[in-house]
C-alpha cells in the first residue's frame, strides 16, 4: 500500500485531492494539504453527503471519503498537487450508493466466480469556445470530418499534451483521432481491469477538461452538445479472464452458434446475453441524463450516420448495431455516452453479464445487416427508451438487474434520476413557446 505522506515527500507534492463521484458522475474533492494526509489517509476526508448529488439529507452525519492510495496520480499539468480516489463510508460501514463502492461490490462478485472483467472505454468528447455553444475551430467544416488530418492538427497542443500525459502515467494510449462530429476528438489506451479502466476513465475527464481550460477552450463529454451533428459516445470493449489475467474465458477457437462462430465461448454467450437482456434498464446507467436519448434516437446528422444504436440488437463486426462483436473472446457495448458515470458503467455491464451467466442467458438472433438502412426489416426487436422516464421506468422494474446492483443503490439512483426528469419537466423550453404560444 503506498504511504501518501511518503509519497508527497519523495515527489515535492504539496496537496492531494482527495476525490469520490457522486449518483450523477460528478467528481467531488477535498484539497488537503500534505502536512495532514497521514490523518486523512486513515481516516478519510469529510464530506456533507447532501451537498453532492446523493441519497442524503442534511441531518445525516459526516460521510468520510478514506483514500485508496494505489490510485494517487501526481498531476502532469500542475505536479504539486496529486489526485487520489476514495471509497466513501458513514460511521464505519461503506455508503452502498457511492459509485465506486457499487463497483467494488460488483468487481467482489465476479471475483467470487473466479472472473475478472476487463474493459477498455472510448471516450469521446467536444473542445468547445468557453460558453459551450459552438465548436472552438471554425475552420473544421468538412461534411465527413472523421479522422481529418488538418483539423486534428490544428488541435495538437491539446491533444498531445493529453497523450503525453498519458504516456507519462503509464496508461499506453495507442492512437488520437478527430472524430466523426466536427469539432470532436477520441483518444484510446490499453484495457485493464474495470476498476482501474473506471478510475482512469474519472481521471481522464478531469485532464481533457483541465488541459482544454488551459488552452481557452471547454472540452464537454456531454451525449449530443450540437444538434445536427453525432454525440458523445463511450463505448466499452469487454473480456472476462481468470483470476490469474492470463487466460481469456471469453475466447474459443472451437465455438457453434451465432456467438460461438465470432469467437465467443459458451461464457461469453451467456454474459452476451445478460447484456441485451437488460438493455433497456442498463441505459437507465449508460445513458442517464435528458440529453442522452437526443444521440440514441437521433435522425442522421451532418455526416450521414449517428453511429448509435435505438434498438437492442447484436452483431458480428458491424457498427450499427447495440453490440458488436470485433473479435474472438470480446464485445463491443455501443450504447454508453460521455455522461455515463465511470463507476457506475463498468458496474452496469459486471451486473448484467454475471445476471446473465446465472441465467444462462440467449443473446438471441445474430442480425448481420445495416441496422440504419435495414433494421425495419427486424419486426421483433426491442426498442431502447425514447427518454430518461422511459429508461427508469426500465431500471425500476427489471429486478434481476437492480437486485444484482444491490437494492439500496438502486431505490437512490431511481429517486435522485426522477427527482431530475421532474426538474427538466418543470422548465419552459423555447420550443414550447414557439409551437404553442398561439393554439
Amino acid at each position: 500500500m503506498t504511504d501518501l505522506a511518503a509519497f508527497a515527500a519523495e515527489n515535492g507534492v504539496k496537496f492531494f485531492m482527495i476525490s469520490f463521484t457522486d449518483l450523477f458522475g460528478g467528481q467531488r474533492a477535498k484539497l488537503v494539504p500534505a502536512q495532514a494526509i497521514a490523518d486523512m489517509q486513515q481516516d478519510g476526508a469529510g464530506f456533507a453527503g447532501f451537498a453532492a448529488w446523493l441519497d442524503m439529507s442534511p441531518a445525516d452525519p459526516d460521510m468520510l471519503a478514506v483514500p485508496d492510495p494505489d490510485t494517487v496520480i501526481q498531476l502532469p499539468w500542475k505536479p504539486e498537487v496529486a489526485w487520489v480516489a476514495a471509497n466513501p463510508v458513514m460511521e464505519g460501514a461503506e455508503v452502498a450508493q457511492a459509485p465506486r463502492n457499487v463497483l467494488r461490490a460488483m468487481v467482489a462478485k465476479a471475483g467470487a466466480k473466479g472472473m475478472r472483467v476487463k474493459t477498455g472505454i472510448e471516450a469521446e468528447f467536444f473542445l468547445l469556445t468557453p460558453d459551450g455553444k459552438e465548436i472552438s475551430d471554425p475552420a473544421d467544416t468538412a461534411a465527413k470530418p472523421c479522422y481529418d488530418q488538418q483539423a486534428v492538427m490544428r488541435r495538437y497542443d491539446v491533444i498531445a499534451e493529453i497523450c503525453e500525459y498519458m504516456l507519462d502515467l503509464g496508461w499506453g494510449p495507442y492512437q488520437n483521432d478527430h472524430e466523426d462530429a466536427n469539432g470532436q476528438f477520441e483518444m484510446n489506451w490499453d484495457f485493464a481491469d474495470a476498476l482501474v479502466t473506471a478510475d482512469r476513465h474519472s481521471f481522464f475527464k478531469f485532464m481533457v477538461k483541465s488541459v482544454a481550460e488551459k488552452y481557452g477552450l471547454r472540452a464537454t463529454f456531454m451525449p449530443k452538445p450540437i444538434a445536427n451533428l453525432t454525440g458523445n459516445g463511450c463505448h466499452a470493449h469487454i473480456s472476462v479472464w481468470d483470476m490469474e489475467g492470463k487466460s481469456n474465458v471469453f475466447a474459443t477457437d472451437t465455438g457453434t452458434g451465432p456467438a460461438g462462430e465470432l469467437g465467443l465461448s459458451e461464457q461469453g454467450s451467456h454474459f452476451l446475453g445478460g447484456i441485451m437482456r437488460h438493455a433497456e434498464a442498463l441505459a437507465a446507467l449508460t445513458n442517464p441524463t435528458v440529453n442522452s436519448y437526443k444521440r440514441i434516437n437521433a435522425p442522421a446528422t451532418l455526416s450521414g450516420a449517428s453511429w448509435a444504436p435505438n434498438t437492442v440488437t447484436w452483431t458480428g463486426n458491424n457498427r450499427t448495431h447495440m453490440v458488436r462483436v470485433p473479435g474472438p473472446g470480446r464485445f463491443e457495448l455501443r450504447l454508453p455516452d460521455g455522461a455515463a458515470n465511470p463507476y457506475l458503467l463498468q458496474a452496469a455491464i459486471i451486473a448484467a453479464g454475471l445476471s446473465g451467466l446465472e441465467a444462462k442467458a440467449d443473446p438471441g438472433p445474430r442480425h448481420d445487416i445495416n441496422m440504419y438502412t435495414d433494421g425495419h426489416t427486424v419486426k421483433d426487436a426491442v426498442r431502447l427508451p425514447l427518454n430518461l422516464m422511459d429508461a427508469i421506468r426500465a431500471f425500476q422494474s427489471d429486478t434481476g438487474l437492480t437486485t444484482m446492483l444491490g437494492a439500496e443503490f438502486s431505490a437512490s439512483y431511481a429517486k435522485m434520476k426522477l427527482q431530475e426528469w421532474q426538474s427538466y419537466m418543470q422548465h419552459f423550453s423555447d420550443w414550447e413557446r414557439e409551437n404553442t404560444l398561439d393554439i
